[in-house]
Protein backbone atom coordinates (compact mmCIF):
# COMPACT_ATOMS: atom_id res chain seq x y z
CA UNK A 1 0.00 0.00 0.00
CA UNK A 2 1.13 3.54 -0.66
CA UNK A 3 2.10 5.35 2.52
CA UNK A 4 -0.23 8.34 3.06
CA UNK A 5 1.45 11.70 2.64
CA UNK A 6 0.67 12.56 6.27
CA UNK A 7 2.17 9.30 7.60
CA UNK A 8 5.51 10.03 9.26
CA UNK A 9 6.39 6.46 10.16
CA UNK A 10 9.81 5.47 8.70
CA UNK A 11 9.81 3.45 5.53
CA UNK A 12 11.32 0.00 5.87
CA UNK A 13 13.58 -1.83 3.50
CA UNK A 14 11.77 -4.60 1.58
CA UNK A 15 9.35 -5.26 4.40
CA UNK A 16 12.10 -6.32 6.83
CA UNK A 17 11.02 -3.89 9.51
CA UNK A 18 14.48 -2.30 9.42
CA UNK A 19 14.26 1.46 8.75
CA UNK A 20 15.40 2.34 5.26
CA UNK A 21 18.53 4.52 5.14
CA UNK A 22 17.61 8.13 4.37
CA UNK A 23 19.73 8.03 1.21
CA UNK A 24 18.16 5.00 -0.45
CA UNK A 25 15.99 6.32 -3.26
CA UNK A 26 16.95 9.88 -2.37
CA UNK A 27 16.87 12.88 -4.67
CA UNK A 28 20.00 15.03 -4.45
CA UNK A 29 20.51 18.56 -5.78
CA UNK A 30 23.97 19.46 -7.05
CA UNK A 31 25.20 22.99 -6.42
CA UNK A 32 28.11 24.46 -8.38
CA UNK A 33 29.10 27.17 -5.87
CA UNK A 34 30.69 29.61 -8.33
CA UNK A 35 27.43 29.96 -10.21
CA UNK A 36 24.60 29.53 -7.71
CA UNK A 37 24.33 32.86 -5.86
CA UNK A 38 26.75 35.68 -5.08
CA UNK A 39 26.35 37.27 -1.64
CA UNK A 40 29.21 39.79 -1.83
CA UNK A 41 28.93 41.06 -5.40
CA UNK A 42 32.36 39.99 -6.64
CA UNK A 43 31.00 38.03 -9.60
CA UNK A 44 31.55 34.60 -8.06
CA UNK A 45 28.97 32.61 -6.13
CA UNK A 46 29.76 31.77 -2.52
CA UNK A 47 28.64 29.81 0.53
CA UNK A 48 26.64 32.68 2.00
CA UNK A 49 24.81 32.99 -1.31
CA UNK A 50 23.95 29.30 -1.21
CA UNK A 51 22.68 29.58 2.37
CA UNK A 52 20.42 32.46 1.37
CA UNK A 53 18.86 30.36 -1.40
CA UNK A 54 18.40 27.07 0.45
CA UNK A 55 14.66 27.67 0.79
CA UNK A 56 14.35 27.21 -2.98
CA UNK A 57 15.99 23.81 -2.76
CA UNK A 58 13.94 22.76 0.25
CA UNK A 59 10.76 23.74 -1.62
CA UNK A 60 11.79 21.50 -4.49
CA UNK A 61 11.45 18.56 -2.14
CA UNK A 62 14.89 16.97 -2.52
CA UNK A 63 16.52 15.05 0.32
CA UNK A 64 20.03 16.45 0.11
CA UNK A 65 22.39 18.91 -1.52
CA UNK A 66 25.80 18.13 -2.97
CA UNK A 67 28.33 20.95 -3.02
CA UNK A 68 31.01 20.90 -5.69
CA UNK A 69 34.45 21.89 -4.32
CA UNK A 70 34.76 25.08 -2.30
CA UNK A 71 38.20 24.33 -0.83
CA UNK A 72 41.25 26.62 -1.14
CA UNK A 73 42.52 26.28 -4.69
CA UNK A 74 44.40 28.19 -7.38
CA UNK A 75 41.34 27.37 -9.52
CA UNK A 76 43.21 25.95 -12.48
CA UNK A 77 40.37 23.40 -12.66
CA UNK A 78 37.93 25.47 -10.61
CA UNK A 79 38.29 23.74 -7.27
CA UNK A 80 39.14 20.24 -8.41
CA UNK A 81 42.77 21.21 -7.82
CA UNK A 82 42.71 21.32 -4.01
CA UNK A 83 45.40 23.23 -2.14
CA UNK A 84 43.94 22.60 1.34
CA UNK A 85 41.49 19.78 1.99
CA UNK A 86 40.35 21.24 5.32
CA UNK A 87 39.49 24.82 4.50
CA UNK A 88 37.30 27.17 2.46
CA UNK A 89 38.69 29.29 -0.35
CA UNK A 90 38.29 33.00 0.49
CA UNK A 91 36.29 33.57 -2.71
CA UNK A 92 33.63 31.26 -1.24
CA UNK A 93 33.81 32.47 2.36
CA UNK A 94 35.04 30.91 5.57
CA UNK A 95 34.61 27.79 7.65
CA UNK A 96 32.14 29.81 9.71
CA UNK A 97 30.10 30.34 6.52
CA UNK A 98 30.24 26.61 5.85
CA UNK A 99 29.03 25.81 9.36
CA UNK A 100 26.15 28.28 8.90
CA UNK A 101 25.23 26.61 5.61
CA UNK A 102 25.14 23.17 7.22
CA UNK A 103 23.06 24.44 10.13
CA UNK A 104 20.52 26.11 7.84
CA UNK A 105 20.32 23.07 5.55
CA UNK A 106 19.71 20.77 8.50
CA UNK A 107 17.04 23.12 9.83
CA UNK A 108 15.27 22.81 6.48
CA UNK A 109 15.53 19.01 6.53
CA UNK A 110 18.30 18.86 3.91
CA UNK A 111 21.33 16.61 4.20
CA UNK A 112 24.68 18.03 3.05
CA UNK A 113 27.15 16.14 0.86
CA UNK A 114 30.50 17.52 -0.21
CA UNK A 115 33.01 16.55 -2.87
CA UNK A 116 36.27 14.84 -2.03
CA UNK A 117 39.05 14.79 -4.61
CA UNK A 118 41.45 12.09 -3.47
CA UNK A 119 43.17 11.06 -6.69
CA UNK A 120 45.13 14.31 -7.05
CA UNK A 121 45.75 17.65 -5.40
CA UNK A 122 46.88 21.07 -6.56
CA UNK A 123 50.58 21.56 -7.23
CA UNK A 124 50.30 24.34 -4.63
CA UNK A 125 49.23 21.99 -1.86
CA UNK A 126 51.87 21.98 0.92
CA UNK A 127 52.18 18.22 0.51
CA UNK A 128 53.33 18.61 -3.09
CA UNK A 129 55.52 21.61 -2.34
CA UNK A 130 57.41 19.40 0.11
CA UNK A 131 57.37 16.37 -2.19
CA UNK A 132 58.91 18.16 -5.17
CA UNK A 133 61.59 19.86 -3.06
CA UNK A 134 63.77 16.77 -2.76
CA UNK A 135 63.78 13.01 -3.22
CA UNK A 136 64.56 12.80 0.51
CA UNK A 137 61.83 15.19 1.69
CA UNK A 138 59.36 14.06 4.34
CA UNK A 139 56.62 13.65 1.74
CA UNK A 140 58.84 12.64 -1.15
CA UNK A 141 56.73 9.57 -1.94
CA UNK A 142 53.32 11.14 -1.35
CA UNK A 143 53.04 11.72 -5.10
CA UNK A 144 53.90 9.61 -8.14
CA UNK A 145 57.47 10.32 -9.24
CA UNK A 146 59.59 8.38 -11.71
CA UNK A 147 62.88 8.66 -13.55
CA UNK A 148 63.04 9.47 -17.22
CA UNK A 149 63.70 6.74 -19.73
CA UNK A 150 67.31 6.58 -20.97
CA UNK A 151 66.40 8.91 -23.85
CA UNK A 152 64.86 11.46 -21.47
CA UNK A 153 61.27 10.70 -22.45
CA UNK A 154 58.49 10.15 -19.88
CA UNK A 155 58.42 6.93 -17.84
CA UNK A 156 55.38 5.54 -19.67
CA UNK A 157 53.09 6.37 -22.57
CA UNK A 158 50.20 7.40 -20.31
CA UNK A 159 48.14 10.36 -21.52
CA UNK A 160 46.25 12.94 -19.49
CA UNK A 161 42.51 13.51 -19.77
CA UNK A 162 43.00 17.14 -20.74
CA UNK A 163 45.53 16.42 -23.49
CA UNK A 164 49.22 15.57 -23.70
CA UNK A 165 51.38 13.20 -21.66
CA UNK A 166 50.37 12.36 -18.08
CA UNK A 167 53.92 13.25 -17.00
CA UNK A 168 55.68 16.58 -16.40
CA UNK A 169 59.41 17.02 -15.84
CA UNK A 170 60.48 18.71 -12.61
CA UNK A 171 64.08 19.89 -12.47
CA UNK A 172 64.09 20.19 -8.68
CA UNK A 173 63.89 16.43 -8.30
CA UNK A 174 65.27 15.55 -11.70
CA UNK A 175 62.23 13.34 -12.24
CA UNK A 176 58.82 13.29 -13.86
CA UNK A 177 55.65 13.53 -11.80
CA UNK A 178 52.37 12.00 -12.91
CA UNK A 179 49.07 13.82 -13.47
CA UNK A 180 45.97 12.24 -15.00
CA UNK A 181 44.46 15.67 -15.55
CA UNK A 182 46.19 19.09 -15.67
CA UNK A 183 49.92 19.34 -14.91
CA UNK A 184 48.82 21.51 -11.98
CA UNK A 185 46.99 18.45 -10.56
CA UNK A 186 49.75 16.03 -9.51
CA UNK A 187 48.73 12.47 -8.79
CA UNK A 188 48.65 11.48 -5.14
CA UNK A 189 50.39 8.19 -4.37
CA UNK A 190 47.39 6.62 -2.67
CA UNK A 191 49.28 3.32 -2.45
CA UNK A 192 51.25 5.00 0.36
CA UNK A 193 49.74 4.19 3.82
CA UNK A 194 50.70 7.67 5.07
CA UNK A 195 48.71 9.27 2.25
CA UNK A 196 45.73 7.07 3.03
CA UNK A 197 45.93 8.06 6.69
CA UNK A 198 46.03 11.76 5.75
CA UNK A 199 43.00 11.39 3.48
CA UNK A 200 41.09 9.55 6.19
CA UNK A 201 41.89 12.50 8.43
CA UNK A 202 40.26 14.79 5.86
CA UNK A 203 37.06 12.75 5.99
CA UNK A 204 37.10 12.90 9.78
CA UNK A 205 37.53 16.69 9.71
CA UNK A 206 34.38 17.24 7.64
CA UNK A 207 32.34 14.57 9.40
CA UNK A 208 33.12 16.32 12.67
CA UNK A 209 31.69 19.51 11.12
CA UNK A 210 28.38 17.77 10.46
CA UNK A 211 28.42 16.74 6.81
CA UNK A 212 26.14 13.86 5.90
CA UNK A 213 28.28 12.20 3.28
CA UNK A 214 30.60 12.53 0.34
CA UNK A 215 30.66 12.42 -3.42
CA UNK A 216 34.01 10.86 -4.29
CA UNK A 217 35.51 12.38 -7.42
CA UNK A 218 37.30 10.27 -10.06
CA UNK A 219 37.66 7.26 -7.74
CA UNK A 220 38.99 4.95 -10.43
CA UNK A 221 41.93 7.32 -10.96
CA UNK A 222 43.06 6.97 -7.33
CA UNK A 223 45.84 4.41 -7.91
CA UNK A 224 48.24 3.55 -10.70
CA UNK A 225 50.32 0.56 -11.78
CA UNK A 226 53.60 0.84 -9.79
CA UNK A 227 55.42 -0.92 -12.62
CA UNK A 228 54.50 1.97 -14.95
CA UNK A 229 53.65 -0.34 -17.83
CA UNK A 230 52.57 1.25 -21.10
CA UNK A 231 48.87 1.32 -21.95
CA UNK A 232 47.88 -0.62 -25.07
CA UNK A 233 46.28 1.22 -28.00
CA UNK A 234 42.49 1.42 -28.08
CA UNK A 235 40.66 -0.08 -31.04
CA UNK A 236 39.16 2.41 -33.45
CA UNK A 237 35.43 2.65 -32.72
CA UNK A 238 34.72 5.19 -35.43
CA UNK A 239 34.09 7.95 -32.92
CA UNK A 240 36.10 11.17 -33.30
CA UNK A 241 39.26 11.27 -31.22
CA UNK A 242 40.04 14.78 -30.02
CA UNK A 243 42.68 13.92 -27.38
CA UNK A 244 45.66 11.55 -27.18
CA UNK A 245 43.86 10.09 -24.13
CA UNK A 246 41.26 8.65 -26.51
CA UNK A 247 43.85 6.51 -28.30
CA UNK A 248 44.60 4.25 -25.33
CA UNK A 249 42.98 1.59 -23.22
CA UNK A 250 43.51 2.94 -19.70
CA UNK A 251 44.73 -0.38 -18.28
CA UNK A 252 47.61 0.81 -16.12
CA UNK A 253 47.16 4.48 -15.20
CA UNK A 254 43.80 3.91 -13.45
CA UNK A 255 41.49 1.22 -12.03
CA UNK A 256 44.16 -0.50 -9.95
CA UNK A 257 43.09 -3.61 -8.04
CA UNK A 258 44.04 -2.05 -4.68
CA UNK A 259 41.46 0.76 -4.89
CA UNK A 260 38.61 -1.27 -3.30
CA UNK A 261 40.77 -1.92 -0.24
CA UNK A 262 41.14 1.81 0.38
CA UNK A 263 37.43 2.30 -0.30
CA UNK A 264 36.73 -0.16 2.52
CA UNK A 265 38.98 1.81 4.87
CA UNK A 266 37.06 4.99 4.06
CA UNK A 267 33.71 3.29 4.54
CA UNK A 268 34.75 1.80 7.89
CA UNK A 269 35.62 5.26 9.17
CA UNK A 270 32.48 6.90 7.79
CA UNK A 271 30.27 4.22 9.36
CA UNK A 272 31.48 5.23 12.82
CA UNK A 273 29.59 8.51 12.33
CA UNK A 274 26.19 6.88 11.82
CA UNK A 275 23.82 7.14 8.88
CA UNK A 276 26.00 8.80 6.24
CA UNK A 277 26.04 8.43 2.46
CA UNK A 278 28.84 7.91 -0.02
CA UNK A 279 28.56 8.01 -3.80
CA UNK A 280 31.41 7.46 -6.23
CA UNK A 281 31.85 9.13 -9.58
CA UNK A 282 33.13 6.52 -12.02
CA UNK A 283 33.80 7.25 -15.67
CA UNK A 284 35.69 5.48 -18.41
CA UNK A 285 35.37 2.50 -20.69
CA UNK A 286 34.81 0.00 -17.88
CA UNK A 287 32.56 2.17 -15.72
CA UNK A 288 29.71 -0.27 -15.05
CA UNK A 289 31.99 -3.02 -13.76
CA UNK A 290 33.89 -0.57 -11.58
CA UNK A 291 30.75 1.06 -10.24
CA UNK A 292 29.59 -2.35 -9.05
CA UNK A 293 33.05 -3.19 -7.71
CA UNK A 294 33.19 -0.01 -5.63
CA UNK A 295 29.69 -0.56 -4.18
CA UNK A 296 29.70 -4.34 -3.63
CA UNK A 297 28.86 -6.10 -0.42
CA UNK A 298 27.89 -3.29 1.92
CA UNK A 299 31.47 -2.51 3.00
CA UNK A 300 32.33 -0.08 0.20
CA UNK A 301 30.54 3.00 -1.09
CA UNK A 302 26.75 3.12 -0.84
CA UNK A 303 26.25 4.08 -4.46
CA UNK A 304 27.96 5.10 -7.68
CA UNK A 305 27.08 6.95 -10.82
CA UNK A 306 28.68 6.96 -14.21
CA UNK A 307 28.20 8.74 -17.49
CA UNK A 308 25.44 6.66 -19.08
CA UNK A 309 23.38 9.78 -19.72
CA UNK A 310 25.76 12.70 -19.15
CA UNK A 311 27.46 12.50 -22.53
CA UNK A 312 24.74 10.73 -24.50
CA UNK A 313 24.05 12.75 -27.66
CA UNK A 314 20.50 11.39 -27.77
CA UNK A 315 18.26 9.82 -25.16
CA UNK A 316 16.85 6.57 -26.51
CA UNK A 317 14.77 3.81 -24.93
CA UNK A 318 17.67 1.43 -25.48
CA UNK A 319 20.14 3.60 -23.54
CA UNK A 320 17.77 3.86 -20.57
CA UNK A 321 16.82 0.17 -20.60
CA UNK A 322 20.44 -0.93 -20.79
CA UNK A 323 21.43 1.31 -17.88
CA UNK A 324 18.56 0.11 -15.69
CA UNK A 325 18.96 -3.60 -16.39
CA UNK A 326 22.67 -3.32 -15.60
CA UNK A 327 21.75 -2.89 -11.92
CA UNK A 328 19.62 -5.91 -10.95
CA UNK A 329 18.04 -6.12 -7.51
CA UNK A 330 20.21 -9.02 -6.39
CA UNK A 331 22.10 -9.57 -3.11
CA UNK A 332 25.56 -8.00 -3.14
CA UNK A 333 24.83 -5.66 -6.04
CA UNK A 334 25.25 -2.01 -5.19
CA UNK A 335 22.65 0.72 -5.38
CA UNK A 336 22.84 2.93 -8.49
CA UNK A 337 22.59 6.68 -8.84
CA UNK A 338 21.57 8.55 -11.99
CA UNK A 339 22.22 12.01 -13.36
CA UNK A 340 21.09 13.53 -16.65
CA UNK A 341 23.12 16.71 -16.07
CA UNK A 342 26.08 17.95 -14.05
CA UNK A 343 28.86 20.55 -14.12
CA UNK A 344 30.98 18.49 -16.54
CA UNK A 345 28.41 17.82 -19.26
CA UNK A 346 26.40 19.97 -21.69
CA UNK A 347 22.82 20.65 -20.63
CA UNK A 348 20.64 17.65 -21.47
CA UNK A 349 17.89 19.59 -23.24
CA UNK A 350 20.41 20.97 -25.72
CA UNK A 351 21.71 17.48 -26.40
CA UNK A 352 18.43 15.62 -26.53
CA UNK A 353 15.75 17.89 -27.96
CA UNK A 354 15.34 20.33 -30.83
CA UNK A 355 14.58 23.89 -29.62
CA UNK A 356 10.92 23.64 -30.61
CA UNK A 357 10.49 20.46 -28.55
CA UNK A 358 12.50 21.37 -25.45
CA UNK A 359 9.60 22.40 -23.27
CA UNK A 360 7.74 19.14 -23.87
CA UNK A 361 10.89 17.06 -23.58
CA UNK A 362 11.81 18.72 -20.29
CA UNK A 363 8.52 17.54 -18.83
CA UNK A 364 9.09 14.00 -20.03
CA UNK A 365 12.64 14.09 -18.71
CA UNK A 366 11.70 14.98 -15.14
CA UNK A 367 9.02 12.29 -15.07
CA UNK A 368 11.52 9.73 -16.33
CA UNK A 369 14.14 10.78 -13.78
CA UNK A 370 11.85 10.41 -10.76
CA UNK A 371 10.74 6.97 -12.01
CA UNK A 372 14.24 5.45 -12.14
CA UNK A 373 15.31 2.83 -9.63
CA UNK A 374 18.18 4.28 -7.64
CA UNK A 375 19.12 7.70 -6.34
CA UNK A 376 18.60 10.66 -8.63
CA UNK A 377 20.67 13.82 -9.02
CA UNK A 378 19.40 17.16 -10.28
CA UNK A 379 21.92 19.77 -11.32
CA UNK A 380 21.20 23.40 -10.49
CA UNK A 381 18.95 24.93 -13.14
CA UNK A 382 17.74 21.56 -14.38
CA UNK A 383 14.47 22.19 -12.58
CA UNK A 384 14.12 25.33 -14.71
CA UNK A 385 14.83 23.62 -18.02
CA UNK A 386 17.95 25.66 -18.72
CA UNK A 387 19.54 25.03 -22.12
CA UNK A 388 23.27 25.09 -22.80
CA UNK A 389 24.83 28.54 -23.21
CA UNK A 390 27.16 29.16 -26.13
CA UNK A 391 30.27 30.77 -24.61
CA UNK A 392 32.50 32.71 -27.02
CA UNK A 393 36.15 31.68 -27.04
CA UNK A 394 37.29 34.91 -25.42
CA UNK A 395 35.03 34.25 -22.40
CA UNK A 396 35.94 30.58 -21.92
CA UNK A 397 37.24 29.56 -18.50
CA UNK A 398 37.27 25.75 -18.89
CA UNK A 399 40.90 24.64 -19.44
CA UNK A 400 39.88 21.52 -21.34
CA UNK A 401 37.73 23.53 -23.74
CA UNK A 402 40.45 26.11 -24.30
CA UNK A 403 43.06 23.42 -24.97
CA UNK A 404 40.91 21.49 -27.44
CA UNK A 405 38.95 24.33 -29.04
CA UNK A 406 36.77 23.97 -31.07
CA UNK A 407 36.63 20.17 -31.08
CA UNK A 408 35.20 19.72 -27.61
CA UNK A 409 32.04 20.81 -25.85
CA UNK A 410 32.82 23.46 -23.28
CA UNK A 411 31.80 22.66 -19.73
CA UNK A 412 31.35 26.39 -19.18
CA UNK A 413 28.03 26.38 -21.05
CA UNK A 414 26.45 24.39 -18.20
CA UNK A 415 28.12 26.45 -15.47
CA UNK A 416 26.59 29.86 -16.18
CA UNK A 417 24.93 31.79 -13.32
CA UNK A 418 21.60 30.63 -11.96
CA UNK A 419 18.73 32.95 -13.00
CA UNK A 420 16.69 33.89 -9.94
CA UNK A 421 14.75 37.00 -11.02
CA UNK A 422 13.57 37.50 -14.57
CA UNK A 423 13.67 41.29 -14.77
CA UNK A 424 16.73 42.02 -12.64
CA UNK A 425 19.90 43.23 -14.36
CA UNK A 426 21.87 40.59 -12.49
CA UNK A 427 19.06 38.01 -12.75
CA UNK A 428 19.14 37.96 -8.96
CA UNK A 429 22.54 36.22 -9.01
CA UNK A 430 24.07 39.06 -6.98
CA UNK A 431 26.42 40.64 -9.49
CA UNK A 432 25.89 42.09 -12.94
CA UNK A 433 29.26 41.01 -14.31
CA UNK A 434 29.71 37.41 -13.20
CA UNK A 435 32.63 35.11 -13.95
CA UNK A 436 30.66 33.58 -16.85
CA UNK A 437 28.02 35.40 -18.91
CA UNK A 438 24.32 34.95 -18.29
CA UNK A 439 22.37 32.86 -20.75
CA UNK A 440 20.56 35.15 -23.20
CA UNK A 441 17.45 32.96 -23.08
CA UNK A 442 17.55 32.18 -19.34
CA UNK A 443 15.59 35.22 -18.12
CA UNK A 444 12.10 33.88 -18.90
CA UNK A 445 13.10 30.63 -17.16
CA UNK A 446 14.06 32.36 -13.90
CA UNK A 447 12.91 31.02 -10.55
CA UNK A 448 10.50 33.90 -9.82
CA UNK A 449 8.83 33.65 -13.23
CA UNK A 450 8.32 29.91 -12.97
CA UNK A 451 7.23 29.97 -9.34
CA UNK A 452 4.36 32.24 -10.33
CA UNK A 453 3.26 29.93 -13.16
CA UNK A 454 1.34 26.84 -11.97
CA UNK A 455 2.05 25.13 -15.29
CA UNK A 456 5.83 25.71 -15.22
CA UNK A 457 8.52 23.05 -15.28
CA UNK A 458 9.64 24.21 -11.84
CA UNK A 459 6.26 23.49 -10.32
CA UNK A 460 6.05 20.18 -12.19
CA UNK A 461 9.44 19.25 -10.75
CA UNK A 462 8.24 20.04 -7.24
CA UNK A 463 5.18 17.86 -7.76
CA UNK A 464 7.22 15.03 -9.30
CA UNK A 465 9.72 14.97 -6.43
CA UNK A 466 6.88 14.95 -3.90
CA UNK A 467 5.37 12.02 -5.77
CA UNK A 468 8.60 10.05 -5.55
CA UNK A 469 8.71 10.63 -1.80
CA UNK A 470 5.18 9.39 -1.21
CA UNK A 471 5.32 6.31 -3.47
CA UNK A 472 7.72 3.61 -2.22
CA UNK A 473 7.48 1.85 -5.58
CA UNK A 474 9.15 4.87 -7.21
CA UNK A 475 11.70 5.44 -4.46
CA UNK A 476 12.97 1.91 -3.86
CA UNK A 477 10.78 -0.57 -5.72
CA UNK A 478 11.96 -3.27 -8.09
CA UNK A 479 12.02 -2.53 -11.80
CA UNK A 480 11.20 -4.61 -14.87
CA UNK A 481 11.29 -3.47 -18.49
CA UNK A 482 7.93 -4.14 -20.15
CA UNK A 483 8.55 -2.62 -23.59
CA UNK A 484 11.46 -1.06 -25.45
CA UNK A 485 11.53 -0.07 -29.10
CA UNK A 486 12.97 2.80 -31.15
CA UNK A 487 10.64 5.36 -29.58
CA UNK A 488 8.83 3.96 -26.54
CA UNK A 489 10.09 2.73 -23.21
CA UNK A 490 7.86 1.21 -20.54
CA UNK A 491 8.68 -0.39 -17.23
CA UNK A 492 7.01 -1.22 -13.95
CA UNK A 493 8.04 -0.38 -10.41
CA UNK A 494 6.81 -2.61 -7.59
CA UNK A 495 7.17 -2.32 -3.83
CA UNK A 496 4.93 -4.38 -1.59
CA UNK A 497 1.35 -4.08 -2.84
CA UNK A 498 2.06 -1.01 -4.93
CA UNK A 499 2.61 -1.35 -8.68
CA UNK A 500 3.22 1.64 -10.95
CA UNK A 501 3.59 1.35 -14.71
CA UNK A 502 5.66 4.02 -16.46
CA UNK A 503 5.47 4.74 -20.19
CA UNK A 504 7.52 7.25 -22.19
CA UNK A 505 7.40 8.25 -25.83
CA UNK A 506 10.82 9.73 -26.54
CA UNK A 507 9.89 10.84 -30.04
CA UNK A 508 8.11 14.03 -31.07
CA UNK A 509 5.48 12.05 -32.99
CA UNK A 510 2.55 10.06 -31.56
CA UNK A 511 3.37 6.43 -30.84
CA UNK A 512 1.24 3.31 -30.75
CA UNK A 513 0.36 2.06 -27.28
CA UNK A 514 2.44 -1.09 -26.64
CA UNK A 515 0.41 -4.29 -26.60
CA UNK A 516 2.35 -5.50 -23.55
CA UNK A 517 0.96 -2.68 -21.40
CA UNK A 518 -2.43 -2.49 -19.71
CA UNK A 519 -4.50 0.19 -21.41
CA UNK A 520 -6.53 1.22 -18.38
CA UNK A 521 -5.68 2.50 -14.95
CA UNK A 522 -5.56 5.41 -12.55
CA UNK A 523 -3.11 8.12 -13.57
CA UNK A 524 -0.51 8.97 -10.93
CA UNK A 525 1.11 11.69 -13.05
CA UNK A 526 1.11 12.46 -16.76
CA UNK A 527 2.61 15.09 -19.06
CA UNK A 528 2.06 16.21 -22.64
CA UNK A 529 -1.51 14.78 -22.73
CA UNK A 530 -0.46 11.17 -22.23
CA UNK A 531 -3.06 8.79 -20.81
CA UNK A 532 -3.45 5.02 -20.48
CA UNK A 533 -3.79 3.77 -24.05
CA UNK A 534 -2.46 6.99 -25.61
CA UNK A 535 1.10 8.31 -26.09
CA UNK A 536 1.27 11.62 -27.98
CA UNK A 537 4.63 13.07 -28.95
CA UNK A 538 6.85 13.17 -25.84
CA UNK A 539 3.96 11.81 -23.85
CA UNK A 540 4.87 10.31 -20.50
CA UNK A 541 2.80 8.91 -17.66
CA UNK A 542 2.84 6.92 -14.48
CA UNK A 543 -0.29 4.95 -13.66
CA UNK A 544 -1.59 2.12 -11.54
CA UNK A 545 -3.22 -0.45 -13.82
CA UNK A 546 -6.80 -1.59 -13.21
Amino acid sequence: MTKPICDTRPDTDNGTGVPRPWWKGASIYQIYPRSFADANGDGIGDLAGITAKLDHIAELGVNAIWLSPFFPSPMRDFGYDVADYCGVDPIFGTLKDFDALVARAHALGLKVLIDQVFSHSSDQHPWFVDSRSSATAAKADWYVWADAKPDGSPPSNWQSVFGGPAWTWDARRGQYYMHNFLKEQPQLNVHNPAVQAALLGVLRFWLDRGVDGFRMDAVNFAMHDPQLRDNPPAPDTGKPRTRPFDFQLKVYNQSHADIPGFVERMRALIDTYGDKFTVAEVGGDDAEREMKLFTAGGTRFDSAYGFDFLYAEKLTPQIVAQALTGWPDTPGTGWPSWAFENHDAPRALSRWAAPEHREAFARLKILLLIALRGNIFLYQGEELGLPQVEIPFERLQDPEAIANWPLTLSRDGARTPMPWRRNANDMGFGSGDPWLPFGDDHGPLAVDAQSADPASLLNLTRAALALRKTHPALAVGSIAILHCDADVLAFERIEGDERIVAAFNLSAEPAAWPAALPAKGAVVMAVNDAAPGSLPGHGALLFTPD
